[in-house]
């Protein structure tokens, strides 16, 4: 079984329902979440182009050139596989793309950001790395909330993990649906059954084990990946 197999299957056992009410009423949350990354997934494409119908795509573009090329190339794929599209952080990237919702970093999640210019079909998702941050970004108005790093993960930017334990107890608090970032993958989904999240969302968890032994670590005080 693939990891993205895997990763899904533990997905779907976790609690996923239609939303009601709020931003995203009538729209479907998906119970996966690809994260795109430029360091880490350089072919996100070949990922999206095996995610099952329902899962969904973030594709953070970090200000990059050509992210419009590139976000239409996700995009048309994304639509063909029955993906839900997302985009991080740009509302203006997200509308010209029409893409299915906007990604928040924690750093935007405030109220002035999520009711500007969005339309009311849009879902929209915050990251958050702690309780208050999450309960912020619950107070704005979105649809769910990425709590990272749940698991050690790869990103040189995260912080300490939180573990299963105590990611669950965090997930009894924030008043919206949660999926869990950061160390998530075929190995680990598992340990988050029975957490009350609502799903996964992972950057590096969907290649399997061949494909991740190619890709070479990032070189020490290298380009550091922005945080989700």
């Amino acid at each position: 079984m693939s990891s993205i197999e895997t990763m899904w299957r533990a997905a779907r056992k976790l609690r996923t329902r239609t939303l009601r009410g709020g931003r995203g009423e009538g729209k479907v949350l998906p119970p996966l979440l690809f994260f795109t990354d430029p360091l880490r997934t350089r072919r996100p494409e070949r990922i999206v182009a095996a995610l099952p119908r329902g899962a969904g795509v973030v594709f953070r573009a970090f200000g990059a050139p050509d992210a419009l090329a590139q976000g239409r190339i996700l995009a048309k794929e994304a639509r063909r596989r029955g993906v839900v599209f997302l985009v991080g952080a740009d509302v203006s990237l997200a509308i010209a793309l029409r893409a299915d919702g906007l990604h928040l970093p924690e750093r935007l999640a405030h109220r002035s950001v999520v009711r500007r210019n969005l339309p009311r079909r849009f879902l929209v998702t915050a990251a958050a790395h702690g309780l208050a941050s999450a309960l912020r970004a619950c107070r704005s108005g979105v649809d769910a909330v990425v709590v990272s790093p749940v698991f050690p993960s790869l990103s040189p930017s995260a912080g300490r993990p939180l573990g299963s334990l105590a990611f669950a107890y965090l997930v009894r608090r924030i008043p919206a649906p949660v999926f869990a970032l950061g160390g998530v993958n075929a190995h680990s989904a598992a340990r988050l059954t029975g957490s009350g999240a609502w799903g996964l969302a992972s950057v590096g968890g969907f290649e399997d084990r061949d494909d991740r032994s190619k890709r070479q670590p990032n070189a020490r005080g290298g380009p550091r990946e922005r945080r989700a």
